[in-house]
């Protein structure tokens, strides 16, 4: 029988085979082949990353946005369709070696890791039977994609720019050099980022403006609100720091890495460690 579950185990082997066509094409530069082939994969598991999630929608009768389990899910279809546009426009397939690796273990992690509680299809608790569901959850994870994929291009920056300064002609050493150029990184970066902030932002706005409907009140300084708000000035800040102050390279990078780790507390950390409203999520 098909369900949502078939298309997240075909998803998840589309992704790993996505995953390893992408590092063995950067181990081996020149075989275009194996770059092709990590690019098709990913396409395919897009495709059935959609399927997972519309036939969870037909399951539950609602946006499969209601937990852990299916916000992960819509995390990893963001993501695959953000790098995928940017692989399409810039042409660098080597940047799916670590944000390929990024999904495929957010995909092992729903897989493996999440209770069956989330797995499972329950009733829909009262506060989410609400449009802001749709409006609020794919903002916000519109926007972790773009930093996710930042942070998987911060470490290639990082990478690359150590071993720049190495002397010695080392395996990893010519690996590492085939990233593109360091501005082109540092670039890559700031524009995932400068895409993906509006998309918080309005994730944070509509959250305001749900929570006053469903618990009377904009702003409670529940646990996930409080660190959603952290990740704000986080980003805010290093859009600041580059814009005003002009900074660039291993300073952009280590911030951008620092805001995805918030990300990943404020998801994971705030739902098992600091339980509140947002508990369900």
């Amino acid at each position: 029988m098909i369900n949502s579950f078939l298309w997240v185990d075909v998803t998840f082997w589309l992704y790993l085979a996505s995953c390893a066509f992408y590092i063995f094409y950067g181990l081996f530069y020149k075989n275009n082949t194996l770059g092709q082939l990590g690019t098709v994969t990913a396409v395919a598991g897009f495709i059935t990353n959609t399927l997972a999630l519309g036939y969870r929608a037909y399951e539950a009768g609602h946006a499969p946005f209601a937990n852990l389990y299916e916000s992960m899910l819509l995390f990893t279809w963001a993501t695959v369709l953000g790098y995928l546009m940017m692989e399409f426009k810039y042409k660098f397939r080597i940047i799916g070696t670590f944000v390929m690796s990024i999904v495929f273990f957010s995909i092992l992690t729903i897989i493996w890791l999440l209770p069956y509680r989330y797995q499972n299809i329950d009733p829909l608790n009262p506060a989410l039977q609400s449009l802001w569901l749709e409006v609020h959850v794919t903002t916000t994870f519109i926007g972790y994609a773009a930093f996710a994929i930042s942070f998987g291009i911060s470490i290639m920056y990082l990478l690359k720019n150590w071993v720049e300064k190495k002397s010695s002609d080392s395996g990893l050493k010519k690996f590492l050099l085939r990233f593109p150029d360091l501005n082109i990184l540092d670039d890559l970066n700031y524009k995932s980022i400068a895409w993906g902030f509006p998309f918080l932002t309005i994730g944070v706005i509509t959250g305001a403006v749900w929570a006053n409907y469903a618990w009377g009140t904009y702003w409670s300084w529940d646990p996930k609100e409080t660190w959603s708000a952290i990740v704000w000035l986080i980003y805010a800040g290093y859009l600041h720091a580059r814009v005003t102050h002009g900074w660039r390279g291993v300073k952009t990078a280590v911030f951008a890495i620092i805001g995805f780790l918030a990300v990943i507390f404020t998801y994971w950390g705030v739902s098992f460690i600091l339980p509140g409203l947002h508990a369900y999520a």
